[in-house]
């Protein structure tokens, strides 16, 4: 990959820039025993998803999920805990991400908002044909797990 030279903004040399992977957060939401929730993604690639996004600058990782879980889903959420940390560079195919995923808790009725144009309540029995990302091996993970 070729790279090409950008300006500093302190010092105005040129400078090389590096290529890092972006940091994300996936956030699986457990609605009490009704199962889990999953959006529609209103853009590029189309299908359902893990309510989740990018980490803002001087954001952390919990604050980012509890602001994405919010902003797609309408719901305020618990993190319970952190699943893993899903970093294949192939995970996403529009550039390499880093997504650390999280359980969380939520009580109420989730609506479609920001990125999401549906939204549903699923379960390891009816999960969506097309789930996006790595977002069927991660759910496939949390289904292995003994909570």
């Amino acid at each position: 990959m070729a790279r090409r030279a950008i300006q500093c903004p302190s010092c105005k040399n040129e400078i090389e820039p590096y290529p890092n992977p972006l940091p994300t957060v996936d956030i699986i939401i457990e609605i009490e025993k009704k199962g889990i929730v999953l959006i529609k993604r209103k853009n590029p690639p189309y299908g359902w998803a893990l309510p989740g996004g990018f980490v803002d600058y001087g954001e952390s990782l919990e604050e980012a999920a509890t602001r994405e879980a919010k902003e797609e889903t309408d719901l305020e959420v618990k993190l319970e805990k952190q699943l893993h940390t899903y970093s294949d560079p192939k995970r996403d195919p529009r550039h390499h991400s880093i997504s650390t995923v999280y359980i969380a808790k939520a009580k109420g009725k989730p609506q479609a908002k920001d990125d999401a144009i549906e939204i549903g309540i699923f379960n390891q029995s009816n999960l969506p044909e097309e789930i996006v990302f790595d977002h069927g091996s991660i759910l496939e993970d949390y289904f292995k797990q003994a909570f």
